[in-house]
């Protein structure tokens, strides 16, 4: 960081003692009102993502042509691998809009009844004008496939038959938003795989800095940021669980994943954090894009079998979408935990993941960071063991001023914890840091992983996605009073 900060410490034994008993009476305050952490996917294919015949005209759809399972069965396969919501996100096409209102839709309304304890969001792979694909996730409303008909109708990229070039354009993406803008419930958007198309290190294809920034600043309830993991993370297994030694995680075949993660969020000091340093809501997530389990010769997990999105939430419609709106979401491959807790406080007050805090000049601010490593195997059978946490801090300083801005040198790694930091509490690590004080705005975020790489590595080809497993947390904002 260019503006230097006052000598910092781990602070360990009878003052993280302290800290953990405080978080535990914050965290039962927490509990009280029925909050906790809810494991979800908001992109989930059916088989109403379908193919086409193109031999009529207009093309006529072809339930299972691109994915192939019921909703119902993607609902129980959620239910079976630890998760309480998802969203299902069909892809788009010639008059699709009629396919997800008179087919679709009845479906989902099936499946929440067969599967009541997972909370079922109506939503689409949104073919974004301008852009790669998104998840447009409704909120739960009486009118919901209705509206969703008039966004994919009227916006959605691959819905004109002929095709209509002059729906794909970045300025019809920006009127798409201003329209979702008029509704009494607006829903939310969230960027897919949004350097699959890169050919580079910074080298961007159909999804720009400038684009998203753009997304954001009109409709900053709604653009609330991207995919920090994609899905298609079996792209590398073959359908018996070998290694496929061409295949690409997240199928990102021109420029890989790093950990299994987009090069926009793992690059320190990259993407994620030029818009964070703007004090921008610009959360992460990950998910499956279920489409074909890879032993069925797809290139997929099933929803939570690897990886998972987190919110702390109640469990009902409303308080996950604040949740994921909101920022309170971390994300993790493998099951390496199941949850998260980081809490920021000063003077007294606290904030947690996605939240913000007003701290008073030259008072210190201790981070403290407790999470639920499980002793259990996950879905591949195997027990891993988070071997370290990085805590990040970044100085914030307003807007920037060009808009494809993606660096932001003044991001570090302050810390890392290994098992000889942390102190333990049965499953749960705990550990915390010290500011003395900060001279100026920051954020700070963590991420930890299983390996022993500083910086997540690319990924080459036929890398074992278990063997690489790392988790994400949303940032704290702190707030220097003067």
């Amino acid at each position: 960081m260019r503006a230097p900060l006052r000598p910092l410490s781990v602070l360990i034994s009878l003052s993280v003692i302290a800290s953990m008993t405080a978080y535990l009476v914050h965290a039962q305050g927490q509990s009280d009102r029925g909050r906790q952490w809810i494991a979800g996917d908001h992109h989930i294919h059916s088989r109403f993502s379908t193919g086409w015949d193109r031999e009529q005209n207009p093309p006529a759809p072809i339930l299972g042509g691109d994915a192939i399972y019921p909703t119902p069965m993607n609902a129980l396969m959620a239910r079976h691998y630890g998760l309480g919501w998802m969203v299902t996100t069909d892809h788009g096409g010639p008059n699709h809009s009629q396919v997800n209102l008179n087919q679709a839709y009845p479906e989902l309304k099936q499946s929440r009844v067969v599967v009541p304890d997972v909370i079922q969001f109506y939503g689409m792979e949104f073919d974004t004008p301008g852009a790669d694909h998104s998840s447009l996730i409704m909120p739960h409303t009486p009118d919901e496939a209705q509206r969703l008909h008039s966004i994919e109708s009227g916006f959605n990229k691959r819905e004109p038959w002929p095709a209509d070039p002059s729906w794909d354009t970045e300025p019809r993406m920006l009127e798409a938003l201003q329209f979702m803008k008029t509704f009494p419930e607006t829903p939310v958007i969230i960027a897919h795989h949004p350097s699959r198309s890169a050919q580079g290190e910074r080298e961007y294809g159909l999804d720009h800095p400038q684009e998203l920034r753009g997304w954001n600043d009109l409709a900053p309830g709604i653009a609330i940021g991207m995919e920090g993991s994609p899905g298609h993370q079996a792209a590398a297994l073959n359908p018996d669980g070998s290694i496929d030694s061409n295949g690409a995680r997240g199928g990102y075949g021109n420029h890989p994943t790093m950990g299994g993660f987009d090069q926009m969020t793992a690059i320190v000091g990259g993407f994620w954090d030029s818009m964070l340093s703007e004090g921008r809501d610009w959360w992460i997530t990950a998910n499956s894009d279920s489409h074909v389990h890879y032993s069925e010769g797809g290139s997929d997990f099933w929803p939570g079998e690897y990886s998972k999105t987190y919110v702390w939430a109640e469990k009902n419609y409303q308080d996950i979408l604040d949740g994921i709106r909101g920022g309170r979401v971390f994300v993790t491959t493998g099951d390496l935990i199941s949850e998260l807790h980081v809490t920021a406080q000063s003077a007294g007050a606290q904030a947690h993941i996605g939240g913000e805090l007003e701290v008073p000049a030259d008072e210190p601010v201790t981070i403290t960071i407790r999470f639920l490593d499980p002793d259990s195997n996950n879905h591949h059978g195997d027990n891993p063991s988070v071997a370290r946490v990085d805590l990040i801090v970044g100085e914030m300083h307003g807007r920037a001023t060009d808009p494809a801005t993606d660096t932001h040198p003044e991001t570090e790694v302050v810390a890392r914890f290994t098992q000889a930091d942390w102190v333990a509490d049965g499953a749960y690590r705990e550990v915390s840091y010290r500011f003395d004080s900060l001279p100026g705005d920051r954020y700070i975020r963590v991420r930890g992983t299983n390996t022993t790489q500083l910086e997540p590595a690319l990924d080459p080809r036929g890398e074992d996605p278990w063997s690489d497993l790392w988790f994400y947390a949303n940032p704290i904002r702190l707030h220097v009073q003067d």
